[in-house]
């Protein structure tokens, strides 16, 4: 595909002479911290072809990217019991909002907002130390990108539950309606540590493979998860990947995607490719300004 290669290329390099670039997001000071200049973009096609441009290679918080990941451990663990205590719409309200959870006893709208992963990683948790579903989601990442490199920032980390105060809000709020079956503290710190986890590009776009290919891993033909159930998380990350952007993006870009406030967007084009986009300074909704923009030119 010669044509996305070249598609790519100019994206990257017309993303270093934007000036209007959003603003990156503060309330989490590690993230605070990252060059606004910085730009990535990586797709990995369904008959292996690797295509970078820009600041691919570079790994970045990927924050609610990683929910796509813990939202299809969880089904493998619990299946279609999952949506007894998550929902499956969009949500219309900021990523953190808390009033939903009043209006719909404690029971999120969608895994992708922060409560709707909070009430995941408390499923992660089950019969597991905080430190082992951690592990356990890291190197299921690991697996899906093939690459035993991938790290959890532990900084970034820290940072997240030293100012984490909404969150400790919703998870308290869902424990007092009975949606939260381990201590607070304890889910949390799984969703604070999944969120941390560091990522390239490239192996952001290797991850997300097995949602290209009917949840088969094209590289090897095995099965992640069945064809349905890629379909349904592909679904899932259209109506609801982008929180109250969330039909814009649909909208404007057309393809199952996932962001999260480090800047990263993981793009989903069925049958064909993963892509992921890196632009750290952030819109109105908190996803990445440029990627939300420039993604759809990637499509080739």
């Amino acid at each position: 595909m010669p044509e996305l290669e070249q598609a790519l290329a100019e994206v990257a390099a017309e993303m270093t002479e934007r000036s209007d670039r959003g603003a990156v997001a503060t309330y989490i000071p590690q993230l605070g911290k990252v060059d606004p200049k910085k730009f990535g973009i990586a797709a990995v096609t369904n008959d292996g072809r690797l295509i970078l441009a820009g600041n691919a290679e570079e790994p970045f918080s990927i924050q609610s990217v990683s929910k796509v990941f813990t939202l299809t451990l969880a089904l493998g663990k619990v299946g279609d019991a999952l949506w007894q205590r998550v929902g499956r719409e969009p949500s219309g309200n900021p990523f953190n909002s808390i009033v939903q959870l009043e209006h719909e006893n404690g029971i999120p709208r969608n895994p992708f907002i922060n409560a709707g992963a909070i009430v995941v990683s408390d499923i992660l948790l089950a019969g597991h130390q905080p430190r082992e579903a951690i592990g356990e989601i890291l190197r299921f990442v690991q697996f899906l990108a093939d690459d035993d490199t991938i790290i959890i920032d532990r900084e970034v980390a820290a940072s997240e539950r030293a100012t984490g105060y909404r969150n400790f809000a919703l998870a308290n709020y869902m424990k007092s309606f009975g949606n939260l079956h381990h201590e607070p503290e304890l889910a949390l710190g799984v969703y604070f540590h999944h969120c941390a986890i560091a990522m390239s590009c490239r192996q952001l776009a290797m991850a997300g493979r097995f949602l290209a290919n009917g949840g088969r891993n094209p590289a090897t033909g095995h099965s992640v998860v069945s064809t349905e159930r890629a379909r349904r998380i592909g679904a899932l990350m259209l109506t609801c990947g982008h929180y109250d952007g969330s039909g814009d993006f649909a909208f404007r870009v057309g393809i199952p995607g996932k962001s999260g406030v480090g800047g990263g967007i993981l793009g989903i084009v069925p049958g064909v490719a993963s892509l992921a986009v890196w632009s750290p300074g952030l819109n109105e909704n908190g996803n990445s300004k440029l990627g939300s923009e420039r993604l759809r030119s990637s499509r080739g």
